[in-house]
């Protein structure tokens, strides 16, 4: 039997992707809309912040759709490449509804914002992923259970 990840993985890998996600966004909206003749970083903030929320549980809902893929590949280098793929197309129409809503698209700035993330999170989303693949699976279950069933005899 092939292991798969556990919800607890999939959790903290969607908590440490935004964790990522969130200092590239906010990056690429301050540059962009400074660029643009619009610096803010009030804009910068609430897009990043808005994105945390709703693609942090998109993302793990990606997670765990990816675990239902023939998994017996899943440490392949072209697997992980579908998979970035997939979220990004998933993100960047997320990124144009979120960032479009909150700066009333000016002058295509949703769009630029979009389109600058496309390389810079495919490449880090990538690097994530690979990272993820060199802990193995069942480490953080067996961590949790530890720590769990030790606070529980010495709590007795």
């Amino acid at each position: 039997m092939i292991k798969s990840e556990s919800k607890l993985r999939s959790v903290l890998k969607s908590l440490s992707w935004r964790c990522i996600a969130i200092v590239d966004t906010i990056l690429v909206v301050l540059i962009l809309s400074c660029l643009f003749g619009e610096c803010s970083l009030e804009q910068a903030f609430s897009i990043a912040l808005l994105e945390f929320g709703f693609k942090f549980v998109v993302y793990y809902f990606h997670e765990r759709i990816w675990q239902r893929i023939d998994s017996s590949h899943r440490a392949a280098k072209l697997h992980t490449l579908y998979k970035t793929i997939s979220w990004r197309v998933v993100a960047t129409i997320m990124t144009v509804i979120i960032a479009g809503s909150i700066l009333e698209d000016a002058n295509g700035l949703a769009l630029a914002i979009a389109l600058t993330e496309v390389v810079t999170k495919t490449l880090f989303y990538y690097i994530h992923e690979r990272l993820w693949l060199t802990l193995p699976l069942g480490r953080i279950r067996k961590l949790f259970y530890e720590r769990r069933h030790s606070k529980k005899h010495h709590s007795s």
